[in-house]
């Protein structure tokens, strides 16, 4: 799972591709203007950027420039009516890595998606294998073995999300940040609650658990055999 802002000034199109994107399994945030695409892009980490040329007041264009030149690294995959070699080249100087041109096929704008998603080294095809565990991003599945684990959505979101990023801690905060929407309530309790569930959960008894804490910076996911 992804989590992904969406900049589309048209509000049916802009659903129809966050439906795509969410069936995906991927965190969609959606807003409709430069302006609103460059503060959330300041407060909040994203995957991957797909953002419409054509915007009321700041352009699409403009907006990529300023994120690039403040040092953003997120993926974007620009979207635009304009077919001329001139106007994709600027696109892509502006710091664009992927340009999709209207109209397309869902279909595609998904692949492209998936290609600019940085995998990292432990995900292979459809699934991510850490410590024993094995998850299928596609079928929203969790095994070990021959063993199917039940997750509640965020759970999996969660679990997703540190076997994405092994052996690094993270504060509750960056934790709410990456995996929670803007719109939705947490708290650092937030974590602990999901964070001793997954523990439940997956951990067997006699060995150490696969969540470290580290006191007074937040919580790590080991990876082991």
């Amino acid at each position: 799972m992804a989590k992904i802002l969406l900049v589309e000034d048209e509000p049916d199109f802009s659903v129809l591709i966050a439906s795509l994107l969410s069936a995906d399994h991927h965190q969609v945030e959606a807003v409709q203007k430069g302006e609103d695409a460059v503060e959330l892009l300041r407060m909040y980490q994203f995957d991957c950027l797909i953002l419409d040329w054509n915007l009321p007041g700041m352009s699409g264009l403009d907006v990529c420039k300023h994120f690039r030149d403040t040092g953003g690294k997120t993926p974007i995959l620009m979207l635009t009516a304009r077919n001329h070699v001139d106007e994709k080249s600027a696109g892509l100087d502006a710091g664009a890595d992927d340009y999709l041109t209207k109209p397309f096929e869902l279909k595609e704008l998904s692949a492209r998606v998936r290609a600019l998603l940085r995998r990292p080294t432990n995900f292979s095809g459809k699934s991510l294998k850490v410590g024993g565990l094995e998850m299928d991003v596609s079928n929203y599945r969790v095994n070990r073995g021959a063993e199917i684990i039940q997750l509640l959505p965020k759970e999996f979101a969660l679990l997703e999300f540190f076997m994405r990023h092994t052996n690094q801690v993270f504060s509750p905060e960056t934790l709410i940040d990456r995996v929670w929407l803007a719109g939705e309530e947490a708290s650092p309790e937030t974590i602990r609650t999901y964070i001793k569930r997954l523990r439940k959960k997956l951990d067997r008894e006699g060995e150490p658990s696969l969540f470290s804490t580290v006191h007074g910076v937040g919580y790590k996911f080991d990876e082991r055999t």
